[in-house]
């Protein structure tokens, strides 16, 4: 497209922002002239070429007019009252760069704002090697500060020990309790934050040369946070503010609430979330959790969150957590939703599938000359075809019994599959069923795609090929 004519963009109120966002920077780019018509309706896809036409109006300059990609209907069907030319607009916002022309337009992506605190649960009950060891793996997973979580009831002795030799690794760490002279020591070893301040212990926290976290006395107590906010300012403290997240069923979207508040009262501090109070007691995958979690930090501005993995379905949130902030980070960046940017995070389904058909595996199966099997996962079956053979059901136990079955009558019970190919034809089969049964795409021979937990997968030709140059 020409740079130098004039572009009327039509969209809806959802993707307003963004759209005009990226079309400012390119207009910077190519110097184009450009209008944008935001049409009263939020999701621009459900916009209709007779909609659009009762409320479009075009600028008289305008030499392109570009719809939405998934606008429904044909374009000759809408007259304007210009010579504009209509054009269908990309489906994704951000291909919008290529169709106007502009070859070296990339949104960075894989910076991000938010810290993630990881912590170690009940670290005096395990020794100072094994919680080093334990602080490395969470660091190496994309924690930025270990929290050392220390036992309610009783004092450790030996936390300052610990604190320094975390240190010494060149870890920075934070310590969890509200005793006061665990607090003392851990600082004293080198902890930059302390989690938690509150009544309880505040009229110490004059002493701490570190950044503390202020919390409420109880979750729903709004003006002892209040109170004790008020204090660390009088006393020069360096804090942020935490008004603590609680689990589902137990005032979860009124803790929501406290957070939008507590960052309209106070515009400019730094804040918290402990996001592993949710992660930890909400009985699903995590993943999910921490995005749609870090994602309302990104938005109220919460630059640090503290998580856990004790809890099996958690084991992975600090990953999550890394990959989360990115997403969260981008999408507010750039006014657009979290998506097509970064796929890891899906795990238990694929971000798309993309089946052959029946008509091409029918095809396929008939144009065959060779004995070797090739598997496909669609349509809801298991589908095995080789040079004259190709059978397609739900259960691989049942398809595999077809192959031997066929395998008697051809070779007069002389079976060809040898041990090791029946394994290999059954590892393969397993992992169709598993593709079926998630909605996942399988490729045989190729590691099925769980996000940032995929496993690279040798295939079983490239065994046979090691195999026959090893010998």
């Amino acid at each position: 497209m020409d740079p130098v004519k004039h572009y009327h963009f039509v969209t809806g109120r959802l993707a307003e922002k963004a759209l005009r966002r990226m079309v400012e920077e390119l207009s910077g780019k190519q110097g184009f002239r450009y209008s944008i018509q935001v049409m009263p309706i939020t999701v621009a896809a459900l916009m209709t070429v007779d909609w659009i036409g009762r409320r479009l109006t075009v600028p008289q300059e305008s030499d392109y007019v570009i719809l939405p990609g998934y606008t429904n209907g044909e374009l000759e069907d809408l007259r304007i009252s210009t010579s504009a030319e209509l054009v269908l607009g990309p489906k994704d916002l951000r291909d919008l760069p290529r169709v106007l022309g502009v070859s070296d337009f990339e949104r960075p992506y894989g910076e991000y704002s938010i810290e993630i605190i990881a912590e170690i649960n009940h670290a005096p009950r395990q020794s100072i090697a094994d919680t080093v060891a334990q602080a490395k793996a969470l660091r190496e997973d994309g924690a930025d500060i270990i929290d050392v979580g220390c036992d309610p009831g009783r004092i450790w002795q030996d936390v300052g020990d610990c604190v320094r030799a975390l240190c010494d690794e060149g870890m920075r760490v934070s310590i969890d309790t509200l005793q006061i002279s665990e607090i003392e020591r851990a600082v004293a070893n080198g902890a930059e934050l302390v989690l938690s301040v509150n009544g309880e212990n505040r009229h110490a926290a004059d002493d701490w040369d570190a950044e503390l976290v202020a919390i409420p006395d109880s979750p729903t107590d709004v003006d002892s946070l209040d109170q004790t906010i008020g204090f660390l300012q009088q006393h020069d403290c360096r804090f942020r503010i935490d008004p603590i997240l609680e689990p589902i069923g137990c005032g979860f979207a009124a803790s929501i609430v406290r957070y939008a508040t507590a960052r309209r009262r106070y515009p400019e501090m730094p804040m918290m979330m402990g996001i592993g109070n949710l992660t930890e007691l909400t009985e699903c995958d995590s993943s999910g959790v921490n995005m749609l979690l870090l994602g309302i930090c990104q938005e109220l501005q919460i630059t640090r969150v503290l998580t856990t993995q004790v809890i099996h379905w958690a084991r992975t949130s600090v990953q999550e957590c890394d990959i989360g902030r990115r997403l969260a980070h981008f999408a507010v960046a750039f006014g657009v939703p979290p998506k097509h940017a970064d796929p890891r995070l899906v795990t238990l389904r694929d971000a798309r599938v993309d089946p052959h058909g029946s008509d091409f595996l029918r095809d396929l199966a008939a144009q065959l000359k060779d004995p070797n099997y090739r598997i496909f996962a669609e349509e809801d079956l298991i589908h095995i075809m080789a040079a004259g053979v190709y059978e397609k059901a739900e259960d691989p136990f049942d398809l595999f019994a077809r192959i031997c079955g066929r395998l008697d009558e051809e070779n007069k019970n002389t079976r060809k599959l040898d041990a090791a190919h029946a394994f290999y034809l059954g590892f393969e089969m397993s992992k169709a069923l598993t593709a079926l049964t998630l909605g996942k795409q399988y490729r045989q021979d190729q590691a099925l795609d769980w996000g940032y937990l995929t496993k690279k997968e040798v295939s079983h030709r490239a065994r046979q090929r090691e195999q026959h140059d090893g010998e």
